[in-house]
């Protein structure tokens, strides 16, 4: 994962956290990659700060299902995390340096496919499974 510091919010393509959507989406596994994303796979879009929703940086997102014409995706972190609210996923083809990533469980971001900055790879399908059991234990169906 590439970390080149905060940049401002872009007039386009920037992802908006969703609440309560986890009894909206239908969480599914169809990676195809062929310039479109798809749920199972990671991909890179800009994503605004806690603290300031006005700076943010391009970051890799799980996508784990749609809403609609919205794609539903999950935050990834190569920052190590040992809460609840994070899931290991270990490395991956997102990351051109091999470090393990940590997914955030506590927040969806809903973006348009227009939003995304590039598609990322594909997550294996167990570790998608891994990615639903923890959904589905926070109410996702």
């Amino acid at each position: 994962m590439s970390d080149h510091g905060p940049v401002a919010r872009p007039a386009h393509g920037a992802v908006t956290q969703v609440h309560g959507v986890e009894r909206l989406a239908r969480l599914d596994y169809s990676p195809d990659l062929d310039g479109l994303a798809d749920p199972g796979e990671v991909v890179w879009a800009w994503v605004p700060f806690e603290d300031d929703p006005a700076v943010g940086k391009d970051r890799p997102l799980l996508v784990v299902g749609r809403a609609g014409r919205f794609l539903l995706a999950l935050m990834l972190s190569s920052k190590p995390h040992d809460s609840a609210d994070w899931l290991d996923l270990g490395s991956g083809a997102w990351d051109h340096d091999g470090r393990p990533s940590w997914l955030r469980l506590d927040r969806v971001y809903e973006l348009h496919e227009n939003d995304l900055r590039r598609e990322g790879a594909v997550l294996a399908p167990e570790r998608f499974g891994r990615v639903v059991d923890a959904l589905r234990a926070r109410g996702w169906r």
